[in-house]
């Protein structure tokens, strides 16, 4: 059975750094390209990071470059999304899933929320 579940929001100031961790069980993070999106209030989800089967990250949006990177352990069948310097535009609620999969599925987590705010 495929579970995927975000942990690691908060609340930080700007300029604050934190990881949040995507645990997934009933297929390999090895084998599949994993996704972080995000979706702030009133707006449309956005891709933002991924990482490949290779281990090499993808970046969807210039503003994360330099600030944001994926890893993960394949191991423990995680992935994390460790976030540098966060600024007030990172609000959102994160989601990690499997590259392809639908969003409504199984292969995407409930998400969590992170709020940078000073």
């Amino acid at each position: 059975q495929v579970h995927v579940v975000e942990s690691g929001g908060g609340t930080v100031r700007p300029g604050d750094s934190l990881i949040l961790s995507c645990e997934v069980s009933g297929f390999s993070v090895d084998t599949a390209i994993m996704l972080w999106t995000r979706q702030a209030p009133g707006r449309e989800r956005q891709w933002v990071i991924g990482i490949t089967e290779g281990g090499s990250n993808l970046y969807y949006k210039e503003s994360v470059k330099g600030r944001f990177s994926v890893s993960r352990d394949g191991a423990k069948n995680m992935v994390y999304l460790q976030m540098n310097n966060l600024t007030p535009a990172d609000t959102a609620v994160y989601y990690c899933g499997k590259q392809g999969a639908a969003l409504n599925s199984d292969y995407w987590g409930q998400g969590t929320q992170v709020t940078v705010s000073s």
